[in-house]
């Protein structure tokens, strides 16, 4: 009772600090009468501008105090997409935004977090209720502003992630990440009230603090009343009696502080006011509401009943803050409607919380309650961890414990007895996996049941296990996996922050407990089953950067949250390895072509484009890495670019001086863009535009050479025979490319380029190895037509290209004679 006493005091004083000197605690708190409530910004976050490329995440942290009076979001995306469209868009590409309380949602777990798309707003958001055990997903809005009031949501902590596309793909890994990306700005705030006694959306509701005393403390061996070293907590409204009115509301708050076995609402010497009125108090309606973490209401609570006819029984309330909610009804009813005789019901509101020992818990508190110390892991990420019971009975430096020692005491030889374990998730852990395993040496004769905040019962639980058939593997973040009769292993996904409780439930067993081994393992893991061993683990901060949460890289053929679900098979997957590494064999092709030509400088840039590419889609489809990724990646890039480029100065007739030149400007450029960003979808109209302006230069260099004695004269009127000679000349300059090409293989070029380009167009991340490999085939193939279109033209060592000027002379010479 004095421990309970100091804790609260301790409360208030903090609330009262928080009250009168709000800039001492928080960052940038101001105080705001706005519209004359009470309220004052507890924090307020403004979100840059953020890009969520395809199959990305992000995800938002808001801790929402107990004084909290509402949150406000603002957000603001690049997303263009209505209600009916978004039925079209499939799951793995549509913008989703998520909701959950305690901990990070993940939507790729199960479907059953949609349910039926609607837009999201004030009326669409279901609240706290529907967030305690699973997550609520819309479609990412373009403008979005919503208030969430503590009647909606509980004074927790509330996570809400932006995804772009959702399902198992989205932890796979993609040779190729092409789709829409989407950008998003969002502004967070957090109201709270100024004072600790009024409360609600506009801190306009008086909140009464129940003030606690011990009651009752029997230490005996048993009594008839059925305690058992157990305290009775009693809680009353500073023993004053209330009176309320018809319809009227009053609400009281309660902290429980410790794990309780029930917690009791009852009404003492319920009235009417005046006494001296005829009406009779025990038809009046006084009910009853608690809600865990949030203002109750009539159509929003936990728990209800009429106190006027029995009190209300809470078992295993949860740790924390408790609102009770009491509201008078039928009191005009009761007096035949003249509501002049009768204007209040006075009642003495009592509530009895009932604790076991340090130690204790469960009926009677006979069962064995121990609580788990935290052990970090050597050389892990941080909060990896497992947990093992304190005390002599466990001897072990392993990461599990033997359970038969732990066993309550009467649970020999005894039927359906329990025995409890109670750890803690610290606050930024939420992106962490609860690991529960048993293994017996016989069939497991054990049943698990875990809760949040409470004791579990048989009633009241978050995840259970009985057996590998009856079990909570329907359930969202509840992931089952190799269990047989004599094995039980199963993940909590993103636990919680906060306490929680894991019960035993030992079944009746006919070759007796003392003879069985069964050890147990509670860890917080990173990634469930070590994302299944296909896959890597890896470790991020949320934008707030408090929480630290990791999920699965998973590989090539394999998604999911663990990447346990194939999706590509192995027939498959050899199918798209020999498609992708054989379709570079259409190299062959140029490189034949540019040694016989005698063109050796293209004949190694193509024979090592196609063997680079080989290699880099070898290993980048897991098959095997000849180097790593990274030097695979630049060289093919790197070859691919000079490849192309090396088609367009082979178009010219340049000198070899020239052409040196040339290449090596041109391999600078492209190592360059192969080394920074080499995978953006721009670099291939960079790459065309380099060629382009290579085979100009190249042109221009062979213009200038062949035509340099070609003037003609400023004048701005021009006489007829310069008029005669750049005719002449355009016309020499014309027959000459007509001459250059041979325009059926440029035309078959051309088009086998285009087929490359509408490849290209089409690749995404699920028919990338189809038309990838088209790609191959087609801009190797293309490369073959423009090398052949090419006329060789071959010059004596005396022979001199025609001189337009020379010919213009010597008929000019001619005509005069």
């Amino acid at each position: 009772m004095a421990e309970n006493s100091i804790l609260c005091s301790v409360s208030s004083l903090i609330l009262s600090l928080f009250t009168l000197f709000p800039c001492l605690f928080g960052h940038g708190n101001s105080i705001e009468q706005l519209a004359g409530y009470n309220t004052f910004t507890i924090s307020s976050f403004k979100y840059p501008e953020t890009q969520i490329r395809p199959f990305d995440m992000r995800y938002i942290r808001v801790d929402l105090p107990p004084w909290f009076s509402s949150m406000s979001i603002a957000l603001k995306s690049s997303v263009n997409l209505d209600i009916k469209s978004v039925e079209k868009v499939p799951k793995s590409a549509l913008p989703m935004i998520c909701f959950r309380e305690g901990s990070l949602p993940l939507p790729d777990v199960s479907n059953t977090s949609f349910g039926e798309l609607v837009a999201l707003s004030n009326s669409s958001f279901e609240g706290a209720q529907v967030l305690q055990n699973s997550e609520q997903c819309y479609p990412v809005p373009r403008n979005m502003t919503m208030k969430l009031t503590n009647e909606q949501i509980s004074a927790r902590v509330l996570y809400f992630g932006l995804f772009n596309g959702v399902g198992p793909t989205r932890t796979q890994s993609k040779m190729i990440v092409r789709g829409p990306s989407y950008s998003f700005a969002a502004n967070i705030s957090v109201e709270g009230c100024i004072t600790s006694s009024m409360q609600g959306q506009y801190c306009n509701q008086t909140v009464e603090l129940l003030s606690c005393g011990l009651s009752r403390n029997n230490s005996g061996n048993g009594s008839a009343s059925g305690f058992f070293n157990q305290s009775m907590l009693s809680c009353r409204n500073n023993f004053v009696t209330s009176c309320l009115g018809d319809e009227e509301m009053k609400i009281y708050t309660l902290e429980i502080l410790r794990v309780a076995e029930f917690l009791t609402v009852s009404a003492e010497n319920v009235r009417l006011r005046p006494v001296n009125n005829s009406g009779n108090s025990s038809g009046i309606d006084l009910m009853c509401f608690a809600r865990y973490g949030a203002m109750p209401s009539a159509t929003l609570h936990d728990f209800s009943g009429n106190l006027n006819k029995s009190p209300l029984v809470i078992n295993s309330p949860k740790v924390g803050q408790w609102y009770i909610s009491i509201l008078a009804l039928n009191l005009s009813k009761e007096t035949g409607g003249s509501q002049s005789n009768v204007s209040k019901v006075c009642y003495s509101l009592e509530l009895q919380e009932l604790e076991c020992p340090l130690g204790k818990a469960g009926p009677n508190c006979l069962s064995e309650r121990y609580m788990l110390q935290t052990v970090l892991r050597k050389d892990s990420t941080p909060f990896e961890s497992y947990f093992l019971p304190y005390g002599e009975k466990v001897m072990s430096d392993a990461a599990n414990f033997l359970l038969e020692p732990l066993l309550s005491n009467y649970s020999f030889g005894g039927l359906n007895t329990w025995t409890y374990f109670i750890l803690d998730i610290p606050h930024g852990a939420a992106g962490g996996n609860l690991h529960i395993r048993l293994t017996s040496d016989r069939k497991l004769n054990y049943e698990i049941y875990v809760r949040n905040g409470g004791l579990p019962s048989l009633v009241n639980w978050d995840y259970y296990y009985v057996n590998k058939t009856s079990n909570s593997h329907g359930s969202m973040f509840f992931a089952l996996y190799s269990s047989s009769e004599e094995k039980a292993d199963f993940y909590i996904l993103y636990v919680r922050e906060g306490t929680w409780n894991i019960a035993l439930r030992n079944l009746n067993s006919t070759d007796g407990t003392s003879n069985r081994q069964t050890t147990m393992s509670v860890s917080l893991e990173r990634c469930p089953k070590r994302c299944s061993y296909h896959g890597d683990c890896k470790s991020a901060l949320d934008a707030s950067g408090l929480t630290s949460y990791s999920f699965c890289a998973c590989d090539r053929t394999h998604g999911g949250f663990d990447c346990s679900i194939e999706i590509v098979s192995r027939q498959g997957h050899i199918w798209q390895s020999i498609a992708l590494i054989a379709s570079n064999a259409a190299a062959v092709l140029p490189a034949f072509w540019a040694l016989r030509q005698k063109a050796f400088a293209e004949w190694v840039i193509y024979t090592s484009s196609g063997i680079s590419s080989g290699l880099y889609h070898a290993c980048d489809v897991g098959t095997w890495c000849a180097l790593s990724f990274g030097v695979l990646q630049f060289f093919d890039f790197w070859l691919s670019f000079l490849a192309v480029v090396s088609t367009f100065v082979y178009l010219t007739t340049i000198g070899e001086v020239y052409k040196r030149a040339i290449h090596t400007v041109v391999a600078i450029l492209t190592a360059l863009m192969a080394i920074t960003k080499a995978t953006r979808p721009s670099n291939v109209i960079l790459v065309m535009a380099i060629g382009a302006l290579a085979l100009l230069v190249g042109w221009l260099i062979e213009f200038s050479t062949k035509y340099r004695s070609l003037s003609f004269s400023m004048d701005l009127c021009l006489n007829s025979l310069e008029r005669r000679r750049i005719r002449e000349w355009v016309n020499s300059l014309v027959k000459t490319i007509m001459k250059r090409f041979r325009w059926g293989f440029l035309l078959a070029g051309f088009m086998a380029l285009a087929m490359a380009a509408i490849s290209r167009d089409l690749e995404n991340s699920q028919n990338y190895w189809i038309w990838h490999s088209v790609w191959h085939v087609t801009i190797y193939t293309s490369s073959f037509f423009f090398l052949c279109s090419k006329v060789i033209t071959i010059n004596s060592g005396n022979e001199r290209p025609t001189d337009a000027n020379y010919q213009l002379t010597r008929q000019d010479s001619l005509s005069r004679g």
